[in-house]
């Protein structure tokens, strides 16, 4: 494929209920269906970002996972987003992608928000993981790794980043600044998938999820309070004769990740 189409999600999530979640992002995705190739939704879309995994936490083929597996299925595109994942004793914000072929990947989230305390109850994750999907490598992030560009990285093996988030409003700045700059500094789409309205902590989340050029240029746009889908269409075929005309990553400097 030359071109993908993705639509990202931004509900209003509800705090810790995670059926009336589905219900909700199912009516959003709706009319998405055979109309676009991913849905990309927050981070911890059915509950919120919440510090309560013994309670939340889920099998790797849980009922979120099942949830996700019928929508990629009946709609016949790629479904991703994080939630709480529980593996033996550990719990991970584990991003997942389903396709309606019932294929599945996984991101876990390396850089865990110390700040609210998701360090203490969360393990962090070890991989940085790459995607291809109908014709697009992608890579998947959660949220706090935005502010980490190294992770970010993209070494002539990425055409779309992924950000899932629940991105308060007092830092929205922060947010669509470092989205543009690690479209910028990576000559990469992104997407940023965020919330809206206010969770049971009492923070009130920024939304404006956005899908980005590899220029930094926003070309799709979502409001701060309106739940709602956007969707743009991706052109490899464009994405490649930018890098070729301006090749910024020739002059890239050559690292390795300890892990």
């Amino acid at each position: 494929m030359h071109h993908m189409k993705i639509s990202v999600i931004q509900p209003d999530i509800v705090w810790e209920d995670k059926s009336r979640n589905f219900q909700n992002i199912t009516e959003l995705i709706f009319p998405l269906y055979n109309k676009t190739d991913l849905i990309i939704l927050p981070e911890m879309f059915n509950t919120g970002f919440s510090m309560k995994p013994f309670e939340l936490g889920e099998s790797p083929g849980g009922e979120t996972f099942r949830w996700m597996k019928g929508i990629a299925e009946k709609g016949n595109f790629g479904v991703c987003g994080s939630y709480i994942v529980k593996e033996n004793t550990n719990f991970f914000n584990r991003w997942v992608l389903v396709t309606p072929e019932s294929e599945t990947w996984s991101y876990d989230k390396r850089h865990l928000f110390s700040m609210g305390g998701e360090d203490r109850l969360f393990s962090s994750g070890i991989s940085r993981v790459v995607i291809f999907f109908r014709g697009v490598r992608i890579i998947p992030l959660i949220c706090y790794d935005l502010r980490f560009p190294v992770w970010s990285r993209n070494r002539d093996e990425s055409d779309l980043i992924i950000y899932v988030a629940n991105w308060p409003e007092i830092r929205k700045n922060v947010w669509s600044t470092l989205l543009k700059a690690r479209a910028i500094e990576n000559q990469c789409y992104v997407a940023g998938s965020n919330r809206t309205g206010t969770d049971g902590e009492g923070i009130r989340y920024c939304g404006e999820s956005m899908i980005i050029n590899p220029r930094g240029e926003p070309i799709e746009f979502a409001d701060t309070d309106q739940e709602c889908s956007i969707t743009a269409e991706l052109s490899m075929i464009e994405l490649a004769d930018f890098r070729k005309k301006f090749p910024v990553m020739n002059d890239a400097d050559d690292f390795t990740l300890n892990l």
